[in-house]
């Protein structure tokens, strides 16, 4: 038997994302009692600290961390002493972060699975590597607690314990019905949002992975979907993460397939951008200095945590899941409509880091409370969604279930 926790949370990262996940920690001071933010910025971890006093009068910790560094990292940990390290960094330093938890016996969060920083290719295979390591340290990794990957993972696992004995198609549509008034933007870290875009696609169907040409190549498969509030949004054809742990829990899963809304405008510029090279992620030279030009346009791009003040619209995420139940056919589609003006009153961020931070602080509440308890590592649909969607509807993204027609399989 596990000792009760403290109620202590280690928040690493300062962008939107963590500025979220803090607000909402800060707003549940019953299950988080002590916070601290961490990051190679300090100064980032002191706003979202100055912001919390004001609006909640709470106290939090902050603290300059490299994350990439595990002893320093590990050192910090061991000082805090926290019961739950939610990683809200870079997909490049999960896997420091996670050797720090080791060292320091902590149970670890992310949103997001591991990246390698020389490749634009992210898998679970480098983090499902440490499942003895965590079980034979008897913590817990608990992989993907954002939106997608992390929402979506938990409506599958609802739809399957609630509405189906098998699901045989599923189908997430990702659509971002908001506008920021620049004309060329990111909604997450550029780097990380354009990386992801520009790979190869690939989705499950008859027990192997099908790849399909990128989002801005010729050949990309798309189509109109009517979303709910939103309306008709041409959607792209798009490899996710979470395709690929929903692959393996998932029973009777025949295909699965992640669809992601995209503007004429976005994918014009970022045609462009591939094609005169700014999208690499090699090292050039440039008047006698190293630099990679993914990150320079980095650098030119509006900070993702600015767009909040001229965004409008709604994010309406979800999935639509064909099965059977009692021999019968089933179809339900469950989503999630966020409003941007509303996340900006309430956190100072827009729609996109709301819904990636508001499911982060409720996997670690999950965590904190002993609702879900393991050790080793976990994608988040192997444990029970019904708590998890239960606070989902408390703390700011509610659901709804309804019958769909089912995707065909061309489109």
């Amino acid at each position: 038997m596990k000792k009760p926790k403290s109620g202590k949370i280690m928040i690493i990262g300062a962008g939107g994302v963590a500025t979220v996940a803090a607000h909402k920690c800060a707003q549940v001071p019953e299950v988080f009692r002590e916070i601290m933010v961490a990051s190679r910025t300090e100064s980032k971890c002191k706003a979202i600290a100055d912001d919390l006093r004001n609006r909640y009068h709470k106290d939090i910790e902050t603290a300059g961390v490299d994350a990439d560094n595990v002893p320093e990292l590990a050192g910090l940990i061991g000082s805090f002493k926290p019961d739950v390290v939610l990683n809200l960094a870079l997909p490049y330093q999960d896997l420091h972060i996670m050797d720090a938890c080791l060292l320091t016996g902590v149970d670890y969060i992310d949103t997001a699975n591991y990246e390698p920083l020389d490749e634009a290719h992210f898998e679970y295979s480098w983090q499902w590597a440490y499942r003895d390591l965590f079980r034979d340290k008897g913590i817990l990794a608990l992989l993907g607690s954002g939106f997608d990957p992390g929402v979506t993972n938990v409506f599958t696992a609802y739809a399957q314990k609630h509405f189906f004995d098998e699901i045989h198609y599923l189908d997430i549509l990702d659509c971002n019905a908001g506008t920021h008034g620049h004309v060329f933007a990111t909604n997450f870290n550029p780097e990380i949002n354009i990386r992801e875009v520009t790979q190869m696609v690939r989705h499950w169907e008859n027990g192997k992975w099908i790849e399909t040409p990128a989002i801005i190549d010729e050949g990309s498969i798309h189509f109109g979907f009517d979303y709910p509030i939103a309306g008709v949004r041409d959607s792209y054809l798009l490899y996710h993460e979470e395709l690929e742990s929903l692959v393996r829990n998932v029973k009777g899963l025949k295909r699965a397939r992640f669809w992601m809304t995209f503007s004429e405008n976005y994918l014009t510029h970022l045609k462009v951008l591939r094609n005169v090279g700014m999208t690499r992620i090699d090292e050039i030279q440039y008047e006698g200095c190293k630099i990679v030009p993914i990150q320079f346009l980095k650098a030119l791009l509006p900070e993702p945590a600015s767009l909040g003040t001229q965004y409008t619209g709604k994010t309406v995420i979800g999935n639509i899941m064909t099965g059977t139940r009692d021999g019968k056919p089933q179809s339900r589609y469950i989503y999630n409509v966020c409003d941007h003006e509303d996340a900006f009153n309430e956190t100072g961020t827009q729609a996109i880091a709301y819904t990636t931070g508001v499911p982060a602080m409720i996997g670690a509440m999950m965590v904190m409370t002993g609702a879900w308890q393991g050790d080793g590592v976990f994608n988040i649909e192997e444990f029970d969604p019904d708590p998890f969607m239960d606070n989902l509807n408390k703390y700011g993204l509610p659901w709804q279930v309804v019958e769909h027609a089912p995707l065909p399989g061309k489109v």
